[in-house]
């Protein structure tokens, strides 16, 4: 028998004026998995854990969190509901054992020392619990934020991109971290991303997001598997045409993004040398093959690449991080 839904949701929308920032999304995320929502700034992942939370409230549609709706019965919602999110939120004067105090108090919580020490030791601070959250380390500090966390014992966490902002090996890091807390507690992640290895690595499920909609949804194995074709992005010189591209054979598509040009073939291997006999090296500025992947999976689906289709939208939670930390 197939787990429970710990998020449901039909038709999920949101407007601000005329902005239609969550475009009547329909999603299913069984308890106890990890679930993506992949898609570039600006796509609508945010405005979705809003509305799932209860702190924005839904121009249509209907959700569900941990069996409760987050319409009718907030409270209840809140009261099973965890936030890891990309902006700071813990006191940087106050010691780890302050912090989890602090958390405490304001959700009222009664027996709370057992756990706030089992989270410690399961997060291997116990050592550093009296020392101010200003002198950990980023890794520390991600810990310390999750154990905030589950500290109710949540039956659902939000992490609404909990890696934006850190380098590759404190991201592979936390990573880690978040299988973990899935295994160990039991507990049902949704996770907000414009990594595509980060989604690829972690996540059971993952909705392909871009403009607010839900573009595919499923396994990244079977995400992966809807892509029936190689990609070239290539960079040329200034006489390259489309025309020129079209006429190169294996080429069944042109499309241009930026200064790119990204031309969607049946086999890189066997289009590569007709396209190298066409331009001609020189001709050639760079040049990258996308296999299979979510990369091109997304790039299928959307038209365009994760890292680029949200290029117009700037990124304050990362300028936030940036600027906190230069003043440390």
């Amino acid at each position: 028998m197939s787990a429970p839904s710990a998020i449901r949701a039909t038709g999920l929308t949101k407007l601000y004026g005329k902005l239609l920032a969550v475009d009547h999304v329909d999603m299913d995320v069984r308890a106890g998995t990890i679930f993506g929502l992949l898609g570039p700034n600006g796509a609508g992942k945010t405005t979705i854990i809003k509305l799932l939370t209860g702190l924005s409230d839904l121009s249509d549609g209907q959700a569900s969190v941990a069996g409760y709706d987050v319409v009718r019965q907030p409270m209840q919602v809140k009261q099973r509901i965890g936030w890891v999110a990309a902006e700071v939120i813990l006191d940087d004067d106050l010691s780890g054992w302050e912090n989890l105090w602090l958390q405490a108090k304001l959700q009222r919580l009664g027996d709370w020392k057992p756990r706030a020490e089992e989270l410690l030791r399961y997060f291997s601070l116990t050592d550093r619990r009296e020392d101010k959250v200003k002198t950990y380390s980023t890794g520390m500090r991600k810990k310390l934020e999750i154990a905030l966390a589950l500290l109710h014992q949540p039956e659902v966490i939000f992490m609404d991109e909990p890696t934006i902002g850190l380098d590759a090996s404190t991201r592979r890091s936390l990573w880690e971290l978040i299988t973990g807390v899935n295994r160990e507690f039991g507990v049902t992640v949704l996770l907000t991303s414009h990594y595509i290895e980060e989604a690829d690595a972690l996540c059971h499920n993952i909705s392909i997001i871009d403009q607010g909609r839900f573009i595919a949804t499923g396994t990244p194995s079977e995400l992966k598997g809807r892509v029936r074709s190689d990609f070239i992005e290539l960079e040329a010189s200034d006489g390259v045409t489309e025309e020129l591209l079209r006429s190169v054979p294996g080429v069944a598509e042109v499309r241009t993004q930026g200064k790119a040009w990204i031309l969607k073939v049946a086999n890189s291997e066997e289009t590569l040398p007709h396209l190298f006999r066409a331009l001609g090296p020189e001709r050639i500025r760079r040049l990258n093959v996308e296999k299979p992947s979510l990369e091109s999976a997304f790039l299928e689906m959307t038209g365009k690449k994760i890292d680029q289709a949200g290029s117009d939208v700037h990124d304050y939670r990362k300028f936030y991080l940036n600027v906190r930390r230069s003043r440390q």
